[in-house]
C-alpha cells in the first residue's frame, strides 16, 4: 500500500521555529519529525512513500532523496494551502490501488499505524476529554458510522487523529468543496467512504499532534525516553554519565561534564567542561554546552552554542543560536500558574508549570541576559548586555 504522507505545511503556530525550516522537518531525537512518520509507514509495509510538498520543499526532498530505507519516495508538490483533502489531492497522479494517508507533523504510536494499514479501510482515533476542538467518530459494532467536526454536544470520546487508510476508489472522492472555513477537507472524503465501506477505527495508545512550540518539546521528551544507552563518541574518564545516554561518533563529552538521561548527544556537538545536561534533553548536531552550563529538558538545534555559565530550562532553541556568557532562561512563574505562550497573536496556556523560552534561529544573546518564561525571540533577534527581556521580540 501506498502512504501518502502530508509535508507541505510552514507552520505558522511554530514560529519562529518554522522560519526557514518546514515544521514536519524540525528535531525530535535523532531524526525529523516527518521521519518518524515515514519511518512508521515503512515499518508498516508501505510499498512506496509520496510525500506532499510545499513550503522549503528541497529541505523535506534533501533529506529522503528518491529512496529510503529500500522504499521509493515520490514527492507531490500543493501550490496552494488549501486543506488536508487538496494536499492528498495533489498526489493523485501518484496514486495507483489503496493508500495511507499521515500528517507529517504528527507523532503516532507505530504500532498503531501497522494496524491501520492491516484494518484497511480504517481511520486512527484516539480517546480524549473534551472532543468539542475535533472531528468526533460515532461508531457501532466496531464500525464508524458518522464523524461530525467541532460538535457542541459530541456523540463520543473519540477524536479524529488524522490517519486514514483509504481503499482506491477514494481517489476519485479527493475534489471536495471548500468548507466553511475555506478548506478542502480530508474528513469529506472519509464521510463518502464511511457512507461506501465499512471503516474500522483503530484506536491510538498515544498520538500527538505537533503544532505548537510547547509539543516540539513533548514530542521530543517521548521519543528520547526511548532512548537505548550507546556511547561511541569520545568521553572523558572524568565525565559522569547516568542513565539512557547516546554519544553518537563525532560528538565530544569533555571532563567533568555531568550527563543526566534521556540525553542525546548528536555527532559534532560538544559538552563540557563542567557541564550539567540532565532531562529529556537534544544537543543536535554541532551544537555547543560550555563551561559551567545547565541545560534541562530541553532542545538545542543545530549549530547553536551556549558555552559560558548559563542556564537553560525545558526551552527551544533554533539554529545556530549563540547564548553569551551569563545568559539565564526562566521557567516558572512566581504564581505556580501555567506558563503562557504568544501562538498567532494570542497568548495561550502551554499546559505546563515549567516551561523556558523559544529561540529562532540566529538569535545572539549579549553576556548576563534574562530571559522570562514564555519568551519567543524571532529570527535573528540580539539583546544587550545585561537586558531583562520579559516579552516577546
Amino acid at each position: 500500500m501506498q502512504a501518502v504522507v502530508l509535508a507541505a505545511g510552514e507552520g505558522t503556530r511554530i514560529r519562529p521555529l518554522s522560519a526557514s525550516v518546514p515544521k514536519p522537518m524540525l528535531p525530535v531525537a535523532d531524526r525529523p519529525l516527518v521521519a518518524h512518520t515515514v519511518d512508521a509507514a515503512v515499518d508498516a509495509g508501505a510499498d512506496e512513500i509520496v510525500l506532499v510538498v510545499g513550503y522549503e520543499a528541497a529541505t523535506v526532498e534533501a533529506y529522503f532523496g528518491d529512496e529510503y530505507r529500500g522504499v521509493p519516495v515520490a514527492y507531490a508538490e500543493q501550490t496552494e494551502q488549501a486543506g488536508t483533502a487538496d494536499a492528498v489531492n495533489a498526489a493523485r497522479d501518484h496514486l495507483d490501488g489503496p493508500f495511507a494517508v499521515l500528517n507529517g507533523d504528527n507523532l503516532y504510536d507505530p504500532a498503531a499505524v501497522a494496524r491501520l494499514f492491516d484494518a484497511r479501510p480504517a481511520v486512527c482515533a484516539v480517546e480524549v476529554e473534551d472532543p468539542r476542538n475535533y472531528g468526533v467518530l460515532s461508531t457501532s459494532d466496531g464500525t464508524v458510522t458518522e464523524i461530525v467536526e467541532k460538535p457542541d454536544d459530541p456523540p463520543t470520546n473519540l477524536a479524529n487523529a488524522g490517519a486514514y487508510a483509504f481503499p482506491e476508489r477514494a481517489a476519485e472522492w479527493l475534489d471536495v468543496p471548500r468548507s466553511e472555513r475555506g478548506e478542502r477537507e480530508i474528513t469529506d472524503v472519509l464521510a463518502t467512504v464511511i457512507e461506501q465501506f465499512a471503516v474500522t477505527p483503530v484506536i491510538l495508545d498515544r498520538w500527538l499532534d505537533v503544532g505548537r512550540p510547547w509539543e516540539l518539546l513533548e514530542a521530543n521528551e517521548w521519543k528520547l525516553a526511548t532512548l537505548d544507552r550507546h556511547i561511541d563518541g569520545e568521553v572523558s574518564d572524568d565525565a559522569n554519565l547516568t542513565g539512557n545516554v547516546v554519544v553518537e561518533p563525532g560528538a565530544t563529552v569533555k571532563p567533568g561534564a555531568v550527563i543526566e538521561g534521556p540525553v542525546l548527544i548528536r555527532s559534532g556537538a560538544t559538552v563540557g567542561p563542567n557541564a550539567y545536561v540532565r532531562g529529556a534533553t537534544l544537543i543536535d548536531r554541532n551544537a555547543s554546552v560550555g563551561n559551567a552550563v545547565e541545560v534541562k529538558n530541553s532542545v538545542l538545534s543545530a549549530d547553536a552554542a551556549v558555552n559560558h555559565l548559563s542556564y537553560v530550562g525545558d526551552s527551544v532553541l533554533g539554529r545556530d543560536v549563540n547564548f553569551g556568557a551569563g545568559t539565564t532562561v526562566a521557567n516558572l512563574r512566581h504564581d505556580d500558574a501555567d506558563v503562557r505562550l504568544t501562538v498567532k497573536g494570542d497568548r495561550v496556556s502551554t499546559g505546563r508549570r515549567k516551561f523556558g523560552v523559544v529561540v529562532g534561529d540566529g538569535v545572539k544573546t549579549g553576556i548576563d541576559t534574562s530571559l522570562a518564561p514564555g519568551v519567543k525571540l524571532g529570527t535573528g533577534v540580539t539583546t544587550r548586555p545585561g537586558e531583562v527581556v520579559e516579552r516577546d521580540r
